[in-house]
């Protein structure tokens, strides 16, 4: 099947930087309302009268839904326009975040929590992959950078303005403030942005969805991207770093809780400006070599963190670094998976991609934390940071084997969309 851009068939309009901009307000509202649920559950675990357990067993099957439906997005793409997937699970989102505020039970807040979640989901997938379609191999890396840098400052936003809201405001006003908003961005990706259709094309002339998988499997530079993400997943920036981090702070170094909500907000701080430099720097001098640099640093980073010991300045050191180079890997990895994966494939190369990306690093997760019950607070935390910097260090020798830039020219099915 001849893809769209050569079938004599026009291109339908998309702009690239506005579907950039919406996409990346929408992720960053999507890690804002997960960051500002911790600080809501202090707060309705006494209105509705429920536990801890209740609490860890209603982020489990969130978390376990959101990574399961990863797997569908690479086929309902196929022929559901990628802008409808996104809008219309934005609007999920937005109204599930706003009946999370209107809840008047522990069921129907659990009920609504994992609407809004299953709402976020497609976000990453379906969203790198449009962004992929729409920008060229050389700016990739850049778009797929600013998309997660702004789901990042959405994250680094909560803590500075969440608790105050929550404070002065109530908890149900602080999710209206991103439920709302999330309905208008949801309506603007539906009415506004627009596929080129080139891989929808590209995916339906490779075959069915199995026959991809199947496809996959014999792609070498995938599998080395795949085994790279899931070494890694030992040491991610966002969900592993940040919560041993501050717990090794209170538990082994006994610091007092202003000094640790400070080093953490240092520690967060990176997660915005960090990928954006790191694809920047990606567009001039390739995505691997910037990606194995940060695999390095951020395992040089822990080592220090380990060895400063108790001695503060070093920590503090430990921390600036950490906060540095522990968040590129995320986003260099993902446009690395787009620059090889040719365009029929690349939906659902994703797809598996963050699927395998969650179930890994729930596991790793699991098995830290066991590391540290079994050796104790002294000895387990240190055990750990060397876990994740071995994983940063296993990851970059999975790298080396790719060559993206011999890929460049030939994955590219259609030409570079125009910019608008």
């Amino acid at each position: 099947m001849a893809s769209l851009a050569t079938s004599g068939r026009p291109i339908p309009s998309v702009r690239p930087r506005l579907t950039l901009g919406l996409l990346s307000v929408q992720h960053g509202l999507i890690h804002a309302q997960s960051a500002l649920l911790p600080l809501v559950f202090v707060e309705v675990v006494a209105v509705f009268g429920v536990g801890v357990a209740a609490v860890g067993i209603l982020l489990g099957i969130a978390n376990l839904l959101n990574g399961a439906v990863q797997l569908a997005f690479g086929p309902l793409s196929r022929y559901v326009a990628r802008p409808r997937i996104l809008g219309g699970a934005g609007l999920l989102f937005g109204v599930g975040t706003v009946l999370t505020a209107a809840a008047a039970s522990w069921t129907t807040f659990s009920l609504a929590t994992i609407v809004a979640r299953l709402g976020g989901s497609p976000q990453h997938t379906v969203g790198h992959a449009l962004l992929a379609e729409q920008f060229p191999a050389v700016r990739r890396s850049m778009a797929i950078s600013t998309h997660i840098a702004m789901g990042n400052l959405g994250t680094v936003a909560v803590p500075l303005v969440g608790g105050w809201l929550i404070a002065t405001a109530g908890w149900q006003s602080a999710l209206l403030v991103l439920g709302v908003p999330a309905i208008v961005v949801a309506l603007a990706i539906l009415l506004l942005v627009r596929e080129a259709g080139t891989d929808r094309a590209a995916a339906l002339a490779e075959g069915s969805t199995w026959r991809i998988i199947r496809a996959i499997r014999h792609e070498r530079d995938l599998r080395w991207v795949f085994v790279a993400s899931t070494v890694a997943s030992a040491g991610r920036g966002l969900g592993i770093v940040t919560t041993f981090v501050p717990l090794y702070l209170s538990l082994v170094l006994g610091l007092d809780g202003a000094t640790i909500a400070v080093m953490y907000t240092l520690l967060l701080a990176g997660s915005v400006p960090g990928p954006i430099l790191a694809g920047w720097l990606a567009e001039r001098f390739g995505h691997r070599w910037v990606l194995v640099g940060s695999y390095v640093l951020g395992a040089a980073s822990l080592a220090l963190l380990v060895l400063a010991g108790s001695t503060i300045p070093l920590v503090w050191l430990a921390i600036g670094f950490m906060s540095a180079f522990v968040y590129e890997e995320s986003a260099l990895l993902q446009a690395l998976l787009a620059d090889v994966a040719r365009p029929g494939i690349r939906d659902v190369a994703f797809g598996a991609y963050f699927t395998l990306m969650f179930v890994v690093g729930a596991l790793w997760s699991a098995i830290l934390g066991i590391v540290v019950g079994a050796l104790g607070n002294d000895l387990g935390f240190p055990v750990a940071f060397a876990i994740m910097a071995a994983s940063y260090l296993l990851a970059a020798l999975a790298i080396l084997p790719i060559s993206p830039d011999a890929h460049r020219a030939g994955r590219d099915a259609h030409p570079p969309l125009p910019e608008d």
